[in-house]
């Protein structure tokens, strides 16, 4: 059979075969004279990882005691405060499942800046060194233009509360108005961020 095979049907295999053992050789030699860096580690370019490392940074800075990824009420939270009995969260339904026993829940968005973390623990907190500079940074400034406070009224209106709201109500509204307008709830992603923001803003 092979005596019929036309010659040039012969000569093509055994082109094909030569062709192939030569790409195979020089992948081969490639793969040897320039071997592939080894990956960096996924945490590194990893959101998570990221938010945790500035949470303990913030946590760190005011001496505040916490463990990381704590079973909580059948939930497993990121940052658990256990002198405050405080949680904090990256996902909103861990969120609001702990709205409904006595822990109080934090959630941290990962776009919002750590700095803001105090403003959503439920107590007073020291005020690190960088913080402290930004707002002397923001009080001149705000003389020097007059001291125009409507920022802080809107605000106060936007949480739905007097001016003259304590902390404790500021904190109330907030956590009510985040479950009308989060996202996952069907909500308006802009109503969400006016709404972080003002509680920024009314706890500054």
């Amino acid at each position: 059979m092979v005596a019929a095979t036309p010659e040039w049907v012969r000569l093509g295999l055994v082109a094909g075969g030569v062709a192939t053992v030569a790409i195979a050789g020089i992948f081969i030699a490639g793969v040897r004279l320039f071997p592939t860096a080894p990956r960096q580690s996924d945490q590194q370019f990893d959101g998570d990882g990221r938010r945790r490392g500035e949470i303990r940074e913030y946590l760190d800075s005011i001496g505040e005691r916490y463990v990381e990824d704590h079973a909580l009420d059948a939930e497993s939270v990121a940052f658990y405060l256990p002198a405050r009995d405080v949680a904090i969260t990256f996902d909103p339904r861990t969120f609001y499942r702990l709205g409904e026993t006595e822990t109080h829940p934090v959630l941290v968005e990962y776009e919002m800046p750590s700095v803001n973390l105090g403003y959503r623990l439920p107590f007073v907190t020291p005020e690190p060194e960088r913080d402290r500079d930004r707002r002397e940074q923001y009080q001149r400034e705000m003389a020097e233009s007059g001291g125009d406070h409507r920022p802080t009224r809107d605000a106060y209106e936007t949480l739905g509360v007097p001016t003259t709201a304590s902390e404790t109500e500021i904190r109330t509204a907030y956590r009510n108005r985040v479950k009308e307008v989060h996202p996952d709830h069907g909500g308006d992603e802009e109503a969400f961020r006016r709404v972080q923001e003002a509680y920024a803003t009314a706890t500054q």
